[in-house]
Protein backbone atom coordinates (compact mmCIF):
# COMPACT_ATOMS: atom_id res chain seq x y z
CA UNK A 1 0.00 0.00 0.00
CA UNK A 2 1.18 2.94 -0.68
CA UNK A 3 0.64 6.26 2.01
CA UNK A 4 -0.08 9.59 1.35
CA UNK A 5 2.69 11.13 3.50
CA UNK A 6 4.79 8.78 5.84
CA UNK A 7 6.74 11.05 8.60
CA UNK A 8 10.06 9.83 9.46
CA UNK A 9 10.45 10.26 13.51
CA UNK A 10 8.41 10.72 16.08
CA UNK A 11 9.98 13.67 18.11
CA UNK A 12 8.06 16.92 19.04
CA UNK A 13 9.09 17.99 15.54
CA UNK A 14 7.45 14.98 13.44
CA UNK A 15 4.63 14.42 15.74
CA UNK A 16 3.26 17.91 15.52
CA UNK A 17 3.70 17.91 11.93
CA UNK A 18 1.84 14.36 11.88
CA UNK A 19 -0.69 15.96 13.88
CA UNK A 20 -1.18 19.16 11.81
CA UNK A 21 -1.28 17.09 8.67
CA UNK A 22 -4.08 14.55 9.78
CA UNK A 23 -5.82 18.23 10.99
CA UNK A 24 -6.03 19.45 7.96
CA UNK A 25 -6.94 16.29 6.01
CA UNK A 26 -9.80 16.26 7.74
CA UNK A 27 -11.00 19.17 5.35
CA UNK A 28 -9.76 17.72 2.36
CA UNK A 29 -10.26 13.93 0.96
CA UNK A 30 -9.16 11.26 3.29
CA UNK A 31 -5.17 11.14 3.37
CA UNK A 32 -3.24 7.85 4.50
CA UNK A 33 -0.02 9.47 7.16
CA UNK A 34 1.86 7.22 8.54
CA UNK A 35 4.20 7.72 11.11
CA UNK A 36 7.66 6.10 11.95
CA UNK A 37 10.27 5.93 14.10
CA UNK A 38 13.04 3.26 15.28
CA UNK A 39 12.06 3.67 19.08
CA UNK A 40 8.52 5.02 20.64
CA UNK A 41 7.64 8.65 20.30
CA UNK A 42 9.75 11.47 22.68
CA UNK A 43 12.45 8.75 22.57
CA UNK A 44 15.02 11.06 22.70
CA UNK A 45 15.70 15.00 23.43
CA UNK A 46 12.37 15.58 23.16
CA UNK A 47 11.38 13.90 26.45
CA UNK A 48 14.32 14.84 28.52
CA UNK A 49 14.53 18.98 27.65
CA UNK A 50 13.25 21.69 30.62
CA UNK A 51 9.92 21.90 28.74
CA UNK A 52 9.92 25.79 27.41
CA UNK A 53 8.44 27.47 25.04
CA UNK A 54 10.06 30.46 25.12
CA UNK A 55 7.93 32.54 22.24
CA UNK A 56 10.30 35.26 20.27
CA UNK A 57 13.48 33.49 20.95
CA UNK A 58 15.80 34.55 18.70
CA UNK A 59 19.08 34.99 20.57
CA UNK A 60 21.47 32.59 17.95
CA UNK A 61 23.89 30.67 19.75
CA UNK A 62 26.96 31.77 17.96
CA UNK A 63 26.84 35.74 18.82
CA UNK A 64 30.10 38.58 18.23
CA UNK A 65 32.68 37.42 20.98
CA UNK A 66 31.45 33.98 21.16
CA UNK A 67 35.29 32.92 21.57
CA UNK A 68 36.09 34.91 24.66
CA UNK A 69 32.79 33.50 25.90
CA UNK A 70 33.91 30.34 25.17
CA UNK A 71 37.64 31.20 26.87
CA UNK A 72 35.83 32.17 29.85
CA UNK A 73 33.86 28.73 30.04
CA UNK A 74 36.62 26.78 30.34
CA UNK A 75 38.05 28.79 33.65
CA UNK A 76 34.58 28.54 35.19
CA UNK A 77 34.22 25.89 38.13
CA UNK A 78 31.36 24.84 36.54
CA UNK A 79 31.86 24.97 32.75
CA UNK A 80 28.79 23.85 30.92
CA UNK A 81 30.62 23.24 27.54
CA UNK A 82 32.97 20.09 27.06
CA UNK A 83 34.27 18.81 24.03
CA UNK A 84 35.83 15.13 24.01
CA UNK A 85 38.90 15.10 22.23
CA UNK A 86 38.67 12.00 20.33
CA UNK A 87 35.55 13.93 18.26
CA UNK A 88 37.44 16.86 18.17
CA UNK A 89 38.73 16.15 14.59
CA UNK A 90 35.14 15.64 13.35
CA UNK A 91 33.70 18.29 14.77
CA UNK A 92 36.37 20.99 13.53
CA UNK A 93 34.58 21.63 10.04
CA UNK A 94 31.25 22.48 12.21
CA UNK A 95 33.19 24.66 14.58
CA UNK A 96 34.65 26.85 11.76
CA UNK A 97 31.10 27.21 10.13
CA UNK A 98 29.99 28.41 13.93
CA UNK A 99 32.44 30.63 14.14
CA UNK A 100 32.03 32.25 10.99
CA UNK A 101 28.34 32.88 12.53
CA UNK A 102 29.16 34.54 15.41
CA UNK A 103 29.80 37.96 12.55
CA UNK A 104 27.79 41.19 13.69
CA UNK A 105 25.85 41.11 10.46
CA UNK A 106 24.93 37.48 10.30
CA UNK A 107 24.44 36.79 14.10
CA UNK A 108 22.01 39.38 13.23
CA UNK A 109 20.20 38.11 10.10
CA UNK A 110 20.07 34.79 12.22
CA UNK A 111 18.54 36.50 14.90
CA UNK A 112 15.48 38.33 12.56
CA UNK A 113 15.04 34.53 10.93
CA UNK A 114 15.00 32.43 14.04
CA UNK A 115 12.50 35.33 15.69
CA UNK A 116 10.38 34.86 11.94
CA UNK A 117 9.43 31.09 13.45
CA UNK A 118 9.93 31.52 17.05
CA UNK A 119 7.01 34.63 17.34
CA UNK A 120 4.19 32.15 16.40
CA UNK A 121 5.13 29.42 18.85
CA UNK A 122 2.55 30.29 21.61
CA UNK A 123 -0.07 30.72 19.38
CA UNK A 124 0.50 27.60 17.52
CA UNK A 125 0.69 25.33 20.62
CA UNK A 126 -2.43 26.89 21.16
CA UNK A 127 -4.06 26.22 17.72
CA UNK A 128 -2.70 22.37 17.51
CA UNK A 129 -3.76 22.03 20.88
CA UNK A 130 -6.88 23.62 21.26
CA UNK A 131 -10.07 21.89 22.93
CA UNK A 132 -7.87 18.82 23.78
CA UNK A 133 -7.00 17.61 27.19
CA UNK A 134 -3.53 18.89 26.27
CA UNK A 135 -4.41 22.39 26.79
CA UNK A 136 -3.66 21.72 30.50
CA UNK A 137 -0.08 20.62 29.81
CA UNK A 138 1.09 24.20 28.97
CA UNK A 139 1.58 26.33 31.95
CA UNK A 140 1.70 29.78 31.89
CA UNK A 141 4.71 30.93 34.21
CA UNK A 142 7.20 32.58 31.84
CA UNK A 143 10.73 32.00 31.47
CA UNK A 144 12.95 33.80 33.87
CA UNK A 145 16.89 33.82 34.48
CA UNK A 146 18.26 34.88 37.60
CA UNK A 147 22.10 36.56 37.97
CA UNK A 148 24.20 36.56 41.42
CA UNK A 149 26.87 39.37 39.84
CA UNK A 150 26.62 42.45 38.10
CA UNK A 151 29.30 41.37 35.56
CA UNK A 152 27.67 38.28 34.77
CA UNK A 153 24.65 39.95 34.10
CA UNK A 154 26.03 42.89 32.17
CA UNK A 155 27.57 39.70 29.95
CA UNK A 156 24.06 39.35 28.75
CA UNK A 157 23.52 43.01 27.07
CA UNK A 158 24.81 41.98 23.67
CA UNK A 159 21.95 39.70 23.79
CA UNK A 160 19.42 42.05 25.50
CA UNK A 161 19.96 44.91 22.64
CA UNK A 162 19.33 42.43 20.07
CA UNK A 163 16.32 41.28 21.38
CA UNK A 164 15.45 44.71 21.92
CA UNK A 165 15.70 45.70 18.05
CA UNK A 166 14.56 42.52 16.68
CA UNK A 167 11.43 42.76 18.76
CA UNK A 168 11.68 40.28 21.94
CA UNK A 169 9.94 41.36 24.95
CA UNK A 170 11.29 41.13 28.45
CA UNK A 171 11.83 42.65 31.68
CA UNK A 172 14.36 43.53 34.08
CA UNK A 173 14.05 42.82 37.31
CA UNK A 174 15.77 43.45 40.86
CA UNK A 175 16.19 41.23 43.59
CA UNK A 176 13.21 42.25 44.74
CA UNK A 177 10.97 41.43 41.63
CA UNK A 178 12.76 38.03 41.92
CA UNK A 179 11.52 37.18 45.14
CA UNK A 180 7.96 38.02 44.19
CA UNK A 181 8.14 35.61 41.32
CA UNK A 182 10.15 33.08 43.32
CA UNK A 183 10.07 33.29 47.14
CA UNK A 184 11.87 29.96 47.71
CA UNK A 185 14.90 30.86 45.46
CA UNK A 186 17.95 31.88 48.08
CA UNK A 187 18.08 35.63 48.73
CA UNK A 188 21.58 35.68 46.34
CA UNK A 189 20.05 36.79 43.28
CA UNK A 190 20.47 40.24 42.37
CA UNK A 191 19.35 40.62 38.75
CA UNK A 192 16.76 38.77 36.70
CA UNK A 193 15.55 38.76 33.14
CA UNK A 194 12.23 37.53 32.88
CA UNK A 195 9.99 36.77 29.62
CA UNK A 196 6.08 36.82 30.56
CA UNK A 197 4.71 35.66 27.41
CA UNK A 198 6.30 32.04 27.47
CA UNK A 199 4.86 28.26 28.10
CA UNK A 200 6.11 26.08 30.40
CA UNK A 201 5.41 22.12 29.90
CA UNK A 202 4.53 20.07 32.52
CA UNK A 203 5.94 16.67 31.27
CA UNK A 204 7.28 17.18 28.01
CA UNK A 205 6.80 13.56 27.28
CA UNK A 206 3.23 13.07 28.32
CA UNK A 207 2.75 16.03 26.07
CA UNK A 208 4.63 14.26 22.70
CA UNK A 209 2.70 10.73 23.92
CA UNK A 210 -0.90 12.94 24.05
CA UNK A 211 0.13 14.23 20.26
CA UNK A 212 0.08 10.54 18.94
CA UNK A 213 -2.71 10.00 20.96
CA UNK A 214 -4.69 12.67 18.92
CA UNK A 215 -3.14 12.15 15.83
CA UNK A 216 -4.17 8.23 16.33
CA UNK A 217 -7.67 9.36 16.87
CA UNK A 218 -8.40 11.48 14.01
CA UNK A 219 -7.70 8.31 11.47
CA UNK A 220 -3.50 8.41 11.77
CA UNK A 221 -1.19 5.25 11.79
CA UNK A 222 1.87 4.79 13.91
CA UNK A 223 4.14 2.08 13.46
CA UNK A 224 7.81 1.25 14.38
CA UNK A 225 10.30 0.88 11.76
CA UNK A 226 13.87 2.37 11.40
CA UNK A 227 14.21 3.99 8.08
CA UNK A 228 17.89 2.91 6.44
CA UNK A 229 17.59 3.96 3.01
CA UNK A 230 15.48 6.34 0.89
CA UNK A 231 14.91 5.62 -2.94
CA UNK A 232 13.38 7.91 -5.39
CA UNK A 233 11.11 6.44 -8.80
CA UNK A 234 8.93 8.77 -10.85
CA UNK A 235 5.93 7.50 -8.96
CA UNK A 236 6.96 6.60 -5.21
CA UNK A 237 9.23 6.88 -2.01
CA UNK A 238 10.54 3.87 -1.35
CA UNK A 239 11.40 3.72 2.34
CA UNK A 240 13.52 0.84 3.47
CA UNK A 241 14.63 -1.07 6.34
CA UNK A 242 14.79 -3.82 8.72
CA UNK A 243 14.47 -6.27 5.28
CA UNK A 244 10.74 -4.29 4.84
CA UNK A 245 10.02 -1.58 2.39
CA UNK A 246 7.18 1.04 2.76
CA UNK A 247 6.02 3.41 -0.24
CA UNK A 248 5.03 7.20 0.31
CA UNK A 249 3.76 9.69 -2.08
CA UNK A 250 5.02 12.17 0.17
CA UNK A 251 7.23 11.97 3.03
CA UNK A 252 8.99 14.54 5.95
CA UNK A 253 12.05 13.58 7.34
CA UNK A 254 12.28 15.10 11.14
CA UNK A 255 14.91 12.50 12.70
CA UNK A 256 16.62 15.04 14.69
CA UNK A 257 20.14 14.16 15.32
CA UNK A 258 19.74 11.24 12.57
CA UNK A 259 18.93 13.09 9.87
CA UNK A 260 22.56 14.14 7.87
CA UNK A 261 22.65 10.14 6.76
CA UNK A 262 19.11 10.39 4.85
CA UNK A 263 19.46 13.62 3.85
CA UNK A 264 23.28 13.02 2.22
CA UNK A 265 21.32 9.92 -0.05
CA UNK A 266 18.77 12.66 -0.95
CA UNK A 267 21.81 14.92 -2.23
CA UNK A 268 22.11 17.34 0.50
CA UNK A 269 25.35 17.38 2.25
CA UNK A 270 24.13 19.33 5.86
CA UNK A 271 26.65 20.14 8.48
CA UNK A 272 24.19 18.76 11.11
CA UNK A 273 26.05 17.98 14.22
CA UNK A 274 24.91 16.95 18.25
CA UNK A 275 24.70 19.09 21.19
CA UNK A 276 24.43 16.87 23.95
CA UNK A 277 22.41 17.77 27.05
CA UNK A 278 21.75 15.96 30.17
CA UNK A 279 19.35 16.43 32.91
CA UNK A 280 18.61 15.09 36.58
CA UNK A 281 15.23 14.72 38.42
CA UNK A 282 14.64 15.59 41.94
CA UNK A 283 11.63 14.18 44.10
CA UNK A 284 8.04 14.86 43.08
CA UNK A 285 7.68 16.87 46.10
CA UNK A 286 9.73 19.22 44.73
CA UNK A 287 7.50 20.55 42.19
CA UNK A 288 6.15 23.13 44.40
CA UNK A 289 8.92 25.03 45.14
CA UNK A 290 8.95 26.72 41.80
CA UNK A 291 6.41 28.14 39.85
CA UNK A 292 8.52 28.34 36.31
CA UNK A 293 11.74 27.23 34.73
CA UNK A 294 14.51 29.01 36.40
CA UNK A 295 17.86 29.33 34.63
CA UNK A 296 21.10 29.93 36.78
CA UNK A 297 22.75 32.35 34.92
CA UNK A 298 26.20 31.80 37.16
CA UNK A 299 26.27 28.09 36.65
CA UNK A 300 24.37 27.56 33.71
CA UNK A 301 21.54 25.46 34.55
CA UNK A 302 18.06 25.47 34.66
CA UNK A 303 15.10 24.17 37.05
CA UNK A 304 12.03 23.60 36.02
CA UNK A 305 8.88 22.36 38.27
CA UNK A 306 7.51 19.01 35.99
CA UNK A 307 4.77 17.01 37.01
CA UNK A 308 7.17 14.21 38.31
CA UNK A 309 9.26 16.38 40.16
CA UNK A 310 12.15 19.54 39.68
CA UNK A 311 13.89 18.92 36.43
CA UNK A 312 17.38 20.28 35.92
CA UNK A 313 19.02 20.55 32.73
CA UNK A 314 22.49 21.48 31.44
CA UNK A 315 25.37 21.18 29.28
CA UNK A 316 26.64 21.69 25.71
CA UNK A 317 28.57 18.21 25.23
CA UNK A 318 30.15 17.31 21.88
CA UNK A 319 30.94 13.87 21.42
CA UNK A 320 28.55 12.12 18.29
CA UNK A 321 25.62 10.65 19.02
CA UNK A 322 27.23 7.41 19.78
CA UNK A 323 29.07 8.48 22.41
CA UNK A 324 28.91 6.98 26.50
CA UNK A 325 27.02 9.41 28.20
CA UNK A 326 29.06 11.26 31.18
CA UNK A 327 26.56 11.94 34.24
CA UNK A 328 29.62 13.78 36.48
CA UNK A 329 29.12 16.92 35.58
CA UNK A 330 25.29 17.14 36.21
CA UNK A 331 26.14 15.64 39.35
CA UNK A 332 28.57 18.20 40.80
CA UNK A 333 26.02 20.68 39.93
CA UNK A 334 24.16 19.31 43.14
CA UNK A 335 25.63 21.54 45.47
CA UNK A 336 24.71 24.56 43.42
CA UNK A 337 21.41 23.30 43.02
CA UNK A 338 21.01 23.25 47.08
CA UNK A 339 22.40 26.97 46.98
CA UNK A 340 19.87 28.23 44.57
CA UNK A 341 17.30 26.46 46.50
CA UNK A 342 17.74 25.95 50.12
CA UNK A 343 14.63 23.58 50.61
CA UNK A 344 14.77 21.21 47.41
CA UNK A 345 15.61 17.29 48.31
CA UNK A 346 19.00 16.53 46.77
CA UNK A 347 17.70 12.95 45.64
CA UNK A 348 18.59 11.63 42.38
CA UNK A 349 15.51 10.50 41.31
CA UNK A 350 17.00 9.42 37.78
CA UNK A 351 19.88 10.81 35.24
CA UNK A 352 19.17 11.48 31.35
CA UNK A 353 21.14 11.95 28.33
CA UNK A 354 19.90 13.36 24.66
CA UNK A 355 21.63 14.81 21.55
CA UNK A 356 20.38 18.24 20.54
CA UNK A 357 20.29 18.38 16.53
CA UNK A 358 22.15 21.91 15.84
CA UNK A 359 23.29 23.46 12.95
CA UNK A 360 26.38 26.08 12.78
CA UNK A 361 23.89 29.52 12.32
CA UNK A 362 21.38 27.98 15.12
CA UNK A 363 18.30 27.82 12.51
CA UNK A 364 16.17 24.62 11.39
CA UNK A 365 16.25 22.71 7.98
CA UNK A 366 13.18 23.71 6.65
CA UNK A 367 13.43 22.83 2.72
CA UNK A 368 12.14 20.31 -0.01
CA UNK A 369 15.04 17.78 -0.64
CA UNK A 370 17.52 18.15 -3.83
CA UNK A 371 16.42 15.00 -5.12
CA UNK A 372 12.40 15.03 -4.64
CA UNK A 373 10.02 18.29 -4.73
CA UNK A 374 7.85 15.59 -2.23
CA UNK A 375 10.31 14.52 0.23
CA UNK A 376 10.66 17.72 2.49
CA UNK A 377 13.24 18.10 5.77
CA UNK A 378 12.47 19.44 9.23
CA UNK A 379 15.02 19.10 11.78
CA UNK A 380 18.15 20.96 13.12
CA UNK A 381 16.44 23.00 15.96
CA UNK A 382 18.86 22.74 18.64
CA UNK A 383 17.81 24.23 21.78
CA UNK A 384 14.00 24.89 20.46
CA UNK A 385 12.44 21.73 19.48
CA UNK A 386 9.74 22.32 22.13
CA UNK A 387 9.49 25.66 20.99
CA UNK A 388 9.40 25.44 17.21
CA UNK A 389 7.49 21.94 17.36
CA UNK A 390 4.08 23.66 16.37
CA UNK A 391 4.81 26.40 14.36
CA UNK A 392 7.34 24.11 12.35
CA UNK A 393 4.53 21.27 11.72
CA UNK A 394 1.70 23.82 10.96
CA UNK A 395 4.54 24.96 8.26
CA UNK A 396 5.32 21.85 6.84
CA UNK A 397 1.80 21.06 6.73
CA UNK A 398 0.88 23.84 4.71
CA UNK A 399 3.91 23.48 2.34
CA UNK A 400 2.74 19.48 1.81
CA UNK A 401 -0.68 20.62 0.76
CA UNK A 402 -0.31 23.93 -0.85
CA UNK A 403 2.92 23.80 -2.13
CA UNK A 404 3.13 27.82 -0.19
CA UNK A 405 3.25 29.12 3.91
CA UNK A 406 2.81 32.32 5.55
CA UNK A 407 6.32 32.20 6.54
CA UNK A 408 8.97 32.57 3.69
CA UNK A 409 11.37 29.45 4.27
CA UNK A 410 14.10 30.64 2.44
CA UNK A 411 16.47 31.37 5.42
CA UNK A 412 15.87 27.54 6.41
CA UNK A 413 16.85 26.13 2.87
CA UNK A 414 18.90 22.70 2.78
CA UNK A 415 21.82 24.46 0.54
CA UNK A 416 22.08 27.85 2.42
CA UNK A 417 25.79 26.53 3.76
Amino acid sequence: MKHDVVVIGAGVIGVCTALALQQKALHKKAQQILLVDRYKPAAGASFGNAGAIVNGSCVPTSMPGILNDVLKMIFKPHNPLSIRPSYLPKLLPWLIRFMNESRISLAHQNAENLFALSKHSVSAWRELTNETPLEDLLGKGGWLKVYESKNTFNSTLRARELMTQIGTQYEILDRDDIRDLEPNLALIFNYGFFQKDRLNILDPGRLVDGLVEQFLQLGGKFEKFSVEEIQVTPTHHSLKGQGAELLADKVVLATGAASKKLARQMGDSIPLDTERGYHMMFPVATKSLLNRPVVNGESSFVLSPLEAGIRMTSQIEFAGVEGMADYSHIRRLMPEVKRMLPDIELKEESVWMGCRPSLPDSLPVIDFSKRSHKLIYAFGHHHLGMTLGAVTGLLIADLLNTGSSSIDIKPYRANRF
